[in-house]
């Protein structure tokens, strides 16, 4: 499963840095993430960085995007593998 950031987000900026995906950008309102990149941190933590450091809690699981934890593993390392 994807993550989404519900509309209550401050844009404090504090869970831009943390995905190891760059999955999370600014958009118009409020910071999203992109669901083609988002591995839940899959791959690089046992735990979603972005939810460990948002103030408001407003990192969910994204009804739109379910995937399990073996697709977010194979997405993890087709976007961390080496160009041929």
């Amino acid at each position: 499963m994807a993550l989404m950031i519900t509309d209550e987000c401050i844009n404090c900026d504090v869970c831009e840095p943390e995905c190891p995906n760059n999955a999370i950008s600014q958009g118009d309102e409020t910071y999203v993430i992109d669901a083609e990149k988002c591995t839940e941190c899959v791959g690089h933590y046992d735990e979603s960085q972005c939810i460990a450091v948002c103030p408001v809690d407003c990192i969910v699981v994204d009804p739109n995007n379910t995937e399990s934890k073996e697709q977010l593993h194979d997405k993890f390392l087709r976007l961390t593998a080496m160009p041929a």
